[in-house]
């Protein structure tokens, strides 16, 4: 008789330190976890007035998963491959407050194959390289016909096939259409995963992707600054 073995299966924790994906859904769903996986006291930058906190003041941050999608920001699409890069040892999450122009960004490095939440600091726009778009998205996502005016005629549009799963169409949308097909955007703050893309003020394309959590949704955005006026050309609905 011969006796087979058990197979071995990773442990949890080595699953969750390959992808930063896995990591941060297990750091923000569980609180024992988050726990072991933030350096204390933590460096908490306000507005460049240096804070700490200790272990006994940290409160539960469920991040963006307490929301129904979060959003991605890239300049290209080949940037979008970076979310499964194994070999990055930094990565940063930020909120982005529209209104308020201040961003919360949280730093996390792999230290010993482990990821850890390192520092947070909440700051203004200004000290970023992304403000001239931001500034754009703001009013393009809060105000109609600030929209209706950036928007490329026709519009690009891919959604999945409705007779096949597997496919996509790729179609245009006229100036009649585009209203039943408008996506809901985000207004008063943008998420972003900072997996190595550039983020750059001065790319001429942008992308901002709107990711669900845990329910399949799934659209993307695609703007192009043509004579100095950004424009979404196109736009993709997979959900």
């Amino acid at each position: 008789m011969v006796v087979q073995e058990e197979p071995e299966f990773p442990e949890p924790e080595i699953i969750v330190n390959e992808y930063f994906d896995d990591f941060i859904f297990q750091f923000a769903s569980d609180s024992k976890f988050q726990l072991k996986r933030v350096v204390f006291p933590l460096p908490y930058y306000r507005e460049n007035h240096p804070l700490r906190i200790e272990k006994h003041e940290w409160r539960h941050d469920s991040l963006f998963f307490d929301h129904s999608y979060y959003t991605l920001l890239f300049d290209t699409e080949e940037e979008m491959e970076l979310s499964g890069d194994t070999e990055q040892n930094s990565i940063q999450i930020e909120w982005i407050y529209l209104k308020d122009h201040k961003i919360k960004k949280y730093y996390f490095e792999r230290i010993n194959g482990k990821w850890i939440l390192e520092a947070i600091n909440y700051h203004h726009m200004k000290e970023e390289k992304q403000t001239e778009f931001v500034d754009f998205f703001i009013k393009f996502s809060t105000d109609s016909v600030f929209q209706a005016n950036h928007l490329s005629n026709p519009l690009g549009f891919v959604t999945t096939d409705p007779d096949d799963d597997f496919a996509v169409i790729e179609t245009t949308l006229d100036q009649n259409q585009r209203f039943a097909f408008r996506p809901e955007l985000p207004d008063k703050e943008l998420s972003n995963i900072h997996y190595g893309q550039k983020n750059d003020d001065n790319s001429p394309t942008k992308i901002v992707h709107l990711k669900g959590v845990g329910n399949g949704f799934a659209n993307t955005l695609f703007f192009w600054k043509k004579h100095g006026k950004w424009e979404l050309f196109k736009f993709e609905d997979i959900s």
